[in-house]
């Protein structure tokens, strides 16, 4: 797998966004994709509701008060230093410095107890497999989440060596540099790679790293989704097989 070089000079870019809800793009592929690259939270593991109760939780203890669904709208998708940098925003100083070591300390408890695999993703794995379709993750998480929630889900050797987090390079999603990593390390080019991604900001990060974009709108509602570019959105993984031509390498018990 090829390095990083954060060194490198990386091109500005500028988050599009498609206002037009009703000219979403239906995409096809004849052959399957040179390979695709998945976000992990919300879309390979069904982590995001345990960690934003846990981020809510913690939040209305330091006198901001919020609901599990006000911390997915609000922090879905962003870095823990961006977070941050809205809870400061929002209180009009830094929260306390055990913040985040709190919040990590109990998420790790409440994924390695609740977190499962999003359902669809097993089959969809195989069937890439089968089709020796290669695959990684990009996101915005830290490794040591990843190998948590990953681990508990049963997922982890799947994506062994193939994971990529945006605290790796230079900028974290919205920007594309995460995703350009992936498909670097892969030998494969961006514009045959397709993202699999449930926020709107990663959903930005690959459509400016000029990469389809399947939105999977497990949470977030579909028109944030497609607003945010999104070629098509889904709402099950299995219906991602036939938009990525691997219907056929479904195996089906007799």
């Amino acid at each position: 797998m090829r390095r990083y070089d954060k060194t490198r000079q990386l091109p500005q870019f500028q988050p599009t966004m498609n206002t037009d809800y009703t000219s979403v793009m239906t995409f096809t592929f004849a052959n399957p994709p040179a390979a695709v690259i998945f976000d992990c939270d919300g879309v390979l593991v069904d982590s995001e509701p345990i960690t934003s109760r846990v981020w809510a939780g913690l939040l209305t203890e330091i006198g901001l008060p919020t609901t599990t669904e006000e911390s997915l709208v609000t922090y879905l998708g962003n870095s823990m230093a961006r977070c941050m940098e809205i809870v400061t925003e929002r209180m009009g100083h830094a929260p306390p410095d055990w913040l985040l070591p709190r919040f990590h300390e109990a998420s790790r408890a409440a994924l390695a107890a609740e977190v499962e695999a999003v359902d669809g993703v097993p089959e969809l794995l195989d069937a890439l497999d089968r089709e020796k379709v290669p695959y990684a993750i990009a996101s915005n998480g830290e490794q040591a989440k990843m190998d948590a929630t990953l681990g508990a889900a049963g997922l982890a050797q799947r994506f062994a060596g193939k994971r990529f987090s945006g605290l790796e390079v230079c900028r974290p999603k919205p920007a594309p540099d995460v995703f350009l990593h992936a498909a670097s390390a892969l030998g494969v080019s961006p514009a045959m790679t397709v993202v699999i991604e449930d926020s709107p900001l990663g959903v930005i990060g690959a459509v400016n790293a000029g990469m389809p974009v399947i939105g999977y709108a497990g949470i977030i509602d579909e028109h944030r989704l497609s607003t945010a570019g999104a070629d098509k959105v889904i709402h099950h993984m299995s219906e991602a097989l036939a938009l990525l031509g691997l219907q056929g390498s479904v195996r089906r018990t007799p």
